[in-house]
């Protein structure tokens, strides 16, 4: 996700402490490590106090899928940070269950989000090949999930010595996912329904 978002607020129905919270920073020091813990944004701090005293569940019809549509704890997630878009890139993963950070790639002189997206994508599936793991990888970035089931990125990012970091990234990323196999599924982290991506860099 990107520096540029407007500002969130976020409710914590179940998690270390329950209540609202004004960033996603302080919002993920709530949840992180608590099993099932049920939290949302909002865009603004009326929404957000409606749906803390209606309570999880009551909240909003897409709240409710949770329960019965949970994401794999045993998984990673992945996301990238831009500071301006093309800018300063950089992307991590971690672990879904306990937020533990397994990588971390940058900061890339200049590219954008959606590129750090892709790099980190393959960047996960190229670390769960070497410990022989079939671990499911989140991305919230529908762009990115494109490219890699295209093995091939459509950008408009010129060539130039700006740009050269995350050209040879990206053009080593994409003989990578040409010349390996993989049994890792590669899903979308549906924001709306989980909240921010265990991964988020927590800028906004």
């Amino acid at each position: 996700m990107t520096e540029m978002e407007s500002v969130k607020f976020y409710v914590v129905w179940v998690g270390q402490t329950p209540g609202i919270y004004n960033s996603w920073a302080d919002c993920k020091l709530q949840i992180d490590g608590v099993p099932n813990a049920k939290y949302k944004s909002y865009k603004s701090r009326v929404e957000a106090e409606q749906a803390y005293i209606a309570g999880y569940g009551k909240a909003s019809t897409k709240l409710k899928n949770a329960d019965v549509e949970p994401y794999d704890v045993h998984s990673i997630c992945v996301d990238a940070a831009s500071s301006g878009n093309p800018g300063p890139v950089e992307y991590q993963g971690v672990d879904t269950q306990t937020g533990e950070r397994l990588f971390h790639y940058g900061p890339i002189a200049r590219g954008t989000n959606n590129l750090g997206e892709f790099l980190a994508i393959v960047h996960g599936l190229g670390y769960l090949q070497r410990l022989q793991s079939s671990r499911t990888i989140y991305s919230d970035s529908n762009t990115a999930l494109k490219w890699v089931r295209e093995k091939h990125v459509a950008t408009t990012l010129p060539r130039d010595e700006t740009t050269a970091e995350i050209w040879s990234l990206i053009d080593r990323a994409t003989r990578w996912l040409h010349t390996n196999t993989y049994a890792n599924p590669i899903l979308k982290w549906k924001t709306e329904v989980w909240g921010e991506i265990k991964a988020d860099f927590g800028r906004k």
